[in-house]
């Protein structure tokens, strides 16, 4: 078992939930379709970079969702896939749940920010159910996403509460889908899947390299040479 990944308090290493979430707001273009998964992933609307237009589709019949609203305010019956109340912004639709699907299998969703409980080396997605016999079958709409969606992002732990890695040679658990993951955002790393593999983007501040691959369950490639003193 991998030593755990992260510490509480003065003693953590690398991102938070909210770090994690600006770090993936950063690489959503602006004019973008975006649906954004239950979790850390519902909290990249709010560090998308001012000046940048995103419409955020939910798979329960809304385009131009807004934010939450305060506690105790907002309307009831307008929520989002993860029954979080959010608001509409100006020029917001509503539509059939059957329609929603029907953008999101004829690819006019841009980009999908998703959770993950595995990622395999080759794309693969596991993210609704670890196999238990007990589990509660909840895929959502998380299937059709990662089938009709242009880019999948991933943004997870990189270890398990137990230490244990999430980016993984196979997985272990029942997939969403085969091949379908794009990028991977850690507390610990950015990470592409190419054809060969986990793909080192960009490290979280004060995190080494040989830290990120001990705890990664595959070959973590080195960074690209030719993006060494580009932008930070």
């Amino acid at each position: 078992m991998t030593e755990k990944a992260t510490t509480s308090g003065a003693n953590r290493i690398g991102l938070t939930r909210d770090e994690m979430a600006r770090r993936a707001a950063l690489d959503i273009p602006d004019g973008a379709y975006v649906n954004l998964g239950i979790g850390i992933p519902e909290q990249v609307a709010g560090y998308v970079p001012e000046g940048r237009e995103v419409i955020y589709h939910t798979e329960n019949g809304l385009l131009g969702m807004g934010p939450s609203p305060g506690l105790g305010e907002g309307e009831p019956e307008l929520i989002n896939a993860g029954k979080r109340r959010v608001t509409a912004l100006a020029g917001a639709s509503f539509f059939h749940h059957a329609d929603s699907f029907a953008m999101i299998r004829g690819g006019h969703i841009d980009l999908c920010v998703l959770g993950a409980l595995q990622v395999s080396k080759h794309g693969d997605l596991a993210n609704w159910s670890t196999g238990a016999p007990d589990a509660i079958p909840a895929v959502g709409g998380a299937m059709d996403l990662v089938a009709g969606v242009r880019t999948i992002y991933v943004i997870t732990q990189h270890c398990t509460r137990a230490g244990e890695p999430k980016l993984v040679e196979s997985c272990t658990y029942p997939l969403t889908g085969p091949a379908v993951v794009d990028r991977i955002y850690t507390d610990l790393a950015v990470i592409d899947v190419i054809p060969e593999g986990f793909q080192l983007v960009e490290l979280a501040p004060g995190v080494e390299f040989s830290y990120v691959a001990e705890r990664t369950g595959a070959e973590l490639i080195p960074i690209r040479q030719e993006s060494l003193g580009g932008e930070e």
